[in-house]
């Protein structure tokens, strides 16, 4: 199995440590993974912003760079899922549909390609999921509260069996933080809010560190806990799973 890995350029730019998190703990489960040094951003941004038709170097650059590849992995559900449902602006060859048919979010590659439950990792604390969007109704990761069905959430398989944690159930599991990309631009007062009611929600039942799949909605909940200089600490869930802390933070 040979994996190139994604690294969404918000990651490479402000959180270097997810990315670095991402190796380490796929190297730990014996995956042979390659960086591509010419991969850029996967062209999410410009598409959300409703620019998709200038995406499509970005789209191109990303199939040239990923299209040899038995899987793609990334730190990001919503880079995976811009991926493997809005590249179809550009010509669907042979290498754009392996693309999108191998890009896999790395919580779920973990689970469903490597079958793996238990990553070794210790953290004892008290975690609290969020389930960003994208990766929640777009990949499916988890299941939804508006559906019935059986509960299901990849994220939370993998953090009951870190030695330590605590997985906080929360009143409001599965709404918006309010990032929503430009969203937290165009209508930022809503965002606020939105972040604001989430933070509330985790600090309500006893977190003590949020995570997610998607460093963007934890970026937008870090600035707002900090700003309001409450006590939570905001990790990607790599950094989790990657971990070997025994002591308080």
């Amino acid at each position: 199995m040979k994996v190139g890995l994604f690294i969404p350029c918000y990651i490479n730019q402000l959180y270097p440590q997810v990315g670095i998190a991402t190796l380490e703990l796929l190297e730990k489960l014996k995956v042979e993974v390659v960086y591509p040094p010419g991969q850029t951003c996967c062209g999410q941004p410009m598409a959300n912003s409703g620019y998709e038709n200038e995406s499509e170097g970005a789209c191109k650059n990303f199939v040239e760079n990923f299209k040899d590849f038995d899987y793609i992995v990334t730190p990001s559900g919503s880079c995976a899922y811009h991926v493997k449902k809005h590249y179809n602006i550009i010509e669907q060859t042979p290498s754009v549909k392996n693309v999108r048919n191998n890009i896999y979010e790395l919580c779920d590659f973990i689970v469903n390609i490597l079958k793996i439950k238990d990553v070794g990792a210790t953290f004892p604390f008290k975690v609290g999921v969020h389930k960003s969007c994208h990766g929640l109704r777009g990949l499916r990761l988890g299941s939804c509260s508006e559906i019935v069905g059986d509960s299901y959430s990849y994220i939370e398989n993998l953090l009951q069996n870190v030695n330590g944690t605590q997985i906080m159930p929360l009143s409001r599991a599965d709404e918006c933080c309010g990032f929503g990309g430009t969203f937290a631009v165009t209508e930022e007062a809503v965002s606020v809010k939105m972040g604001k009611d989430k933070i509330k929600d985790h600090l309500d039942n006893g977190v003590e560190v949020i995570t997610a799949t998607d460093t963007s909605c934890l970026m937008h909940l870090e600035g707002l806990v900090n700003r309001n200089n409450q006590p939570l600490k905001v990790m990607h869930i790599a950094e989790i799973l990657n971990s070997q802390i025994t002591e308080t933070l």
